[in-house]
């Protein structure tokens, strides 16, 4: 597996062509304003929002019950969803996938795999300036 390096986001950013990614529950009303709100700390940071991906949890039978909760401990997002994104990070020569949710660092390390690029949270953007 490749690791990606660790480095302050605004340094990874700066430049970069960008996929936004975010898991939602089918109830949140506002998954378009949040990707808003991270497209603009991105572009703050220099970067360059070229995608969206947006999952949503509960939207089919069954999905009610585990709304809150990541479809994969290891990728955040079901398998298909994860392999398409995959293919659009790759055919777009995206540098940097950004997800609205924390991710832990074995999700990091098998995303950025899967992706062919860094990942990170907007957690990390957060935490950058302090």
């Amino acid at each position: 597996m490749r690791r990606y390096p660790t480095v302050p986001p605004t340094f990874v950013l700066a430049g970069a062509d960008v996929a936004l990614v975010g898991l939602f529950s089918a109830k949140d009303k506002e998954f378009s304003t949040k990707l808003d709100v991270l497209a603009a700390s991105v572009r703050a940071r220099g970067g360059r929002v070229v995608s969206r991906h947006v999952q949503r949890r509960g939207v089919s039978s069954g999905g009610a019950a585990k709304m809150a909760l990541p479809f994969s401990r290891r990728t955040l997002l079901s398998p298909g969803r994860a392999r398409e994104i995959a293919q659009a990070c790759r055919a777009a020569a995206v540098g940097v996938a950004v997800f609205v949710n924390p991710l832990t660092e074995h999700q990091r390390a098998v995303l950025g795999d899967m992706f062919g690029c860094c990942v990170i949270s907007g957690e990390d953007l957060s935490t950058a300036g302090r």
